[in-house]
């Protein structure tokens, strides 16, 4: 998650902690067109919440329902997440309507509290996929890794089933190295689980990190990559079977001034085909307002499960192949906040869509965009 408080197959190269190897295999070349957006205005209102921070969409094909995650620390309204109708025109999204709000609850069934107020019983919402099999949601916390003079908070990320209700059903278990430590070990601080994706069968969970665990890679920068995890759980027991490496470009824009934030990570995935993933990579920079999305075909056929490989460093190992799929910055339109992914419904032309929505974390200077494609 970005927050503004002011907030082919690629060559790789030999990092000089590692020896990686890449996959270089996947068998198809999708190529996305962008047909229009649509922004949802600036602290709109739905059901006495304010409609902002959108950080992930995801498509009901049966009920033709879309489930957006928003990830307020119930710090504007409870944690929660929204339903909505899309309805597209001839290859274009017309309007959004939304339907519903639903307040996420703990495992003792109460609301999670304001993160400003009580940050140990907080929440960060940051992902969330519907079930069609069991009818149900699941959804990401990113956890939080706050350590400062006076003042220190360790939340785990958490990964949870609820009920279309928002009522809590059960917890996957996370491995190890995703537990918040006080020293530098496992996750940074926002920088921890971003997108979630099932396989076709919905036997399969997909997740992944934004940026490096702190034993595996320091940060990507402007003139270097980063490793980061992609975690893979069976659905049925909710536990971890395999990890892969996966690598960041470097940041794709200098900031303004020189030593100003930037940062570039995974910020969605979205399942694709068998041992594939779409993966959004968003890279921004202080003094340019929009982000750089890249999408890539991810492909793990060939990479080496490191899931009892504790650090990424001076390891062998081979990463997960990608192909750049489409870079936003080509498309001559201004881009924010890239955070969720998903396919929708066939369009008029009987050529598969797939929409983006951007968090525009509750800021006046950033944008809320429903972005729809055509994949051809």
């Amino acid at each position: 998650m970005r927050k503004l408080l002011f907030l082919a197959f690629l060559p790789f190269s030999f990092l000089s902690c590692s020896t990686v190897k890449t996959n270089q295999t996947a068998n198809s070349n999708p190529n996305f067109k962008l047909l229009n957006s649509i922004e949802i205005p600036f602290n709109k209102e739905f059901k006495n919440t304010v409609v902002g921070g959108l950080s992930s969409i995801d498509y009901d094909a049966k009920n033709d329902l879309y489930y957006f995650i928003c990830d307020d620390r119930a710090v504007y309204n409870d944690a929660r997440f929204y339903t909505a109708k899309i309805h597209l025109g001839t290859n274009k999204i017309d309007s959004i309507a939304f339907q519903n709000v639903v307040p996420l609850k703990n495992a003792a069934g109460k609301k999670y509290s304001n993160w400003e107020e009580q940050p140990d019983k907080s929440i960060d919402p940051e992902e969330l996929r519907y079930n069609p099999k069991t009818k149900t949601v699941v959804w990401s916390s990113e956890g939080a890794r706050v350590i400062s003079n006076g003042f220190s908070v360790l939340q785990h990320a958490a990964i949870q089933t609820a009920t279309t209700e928002g009522k809590f059903i059960n917890a996957y278990d996370l491995p190890a190295n995703l537990n918040m430590q006080k020293e530098e070990k496992g996750p940074r601080n926002n920088g921890v689980l971003e997108g979630i994706a099932f396989n076709k069968n919905y036997t399969t969970l997909y997740t992944n990190i934004e940026e490096p665990l702190y034993e595996d890679d320091s940060k990507a920068s402007l003139t270097k990559s980063g490793l980061i995890r992609l975690y893979e759980f069976d659905v049925k027991s909710r536990k971890n079977t395999a990890q892969y490496a996966y690598e960041l470009d470097p940041i794709a824009h200098e900031p303004n001034p020189k030593d100003g934030f930037a940062v570039n990570g995974v910020s969605a995935i979205q399942y694709y085909g068998k041992d594939q993933l779409l993966v959004v990579e968003r890279s921004y920079s202080v003094g340019k307002q929009a982000c750089t999305i890249k999408v890539y075909l991810c492909d793990f056929s060939k990479a080496t499960d490191v899931k009892n490989i504790t650090s990424l460093q001076h390891n062998k190992f081979i990463v997960t192949s990608k192909k750049l799929i489409l870079n936003m910055d080509d498309l001559g339109v201004f881009i924010d906040n890239i955070e969720g992914v998903t396919f929708g419904p066939k369009l008029a032309s009987g050529k598969q869509s797939l929409l983006f929505v951007s968090d525009n974390n509750f800021s006046d200077k950033q944008k809320t965009q429903v972005l729809l494609f055509e994949v051809d």
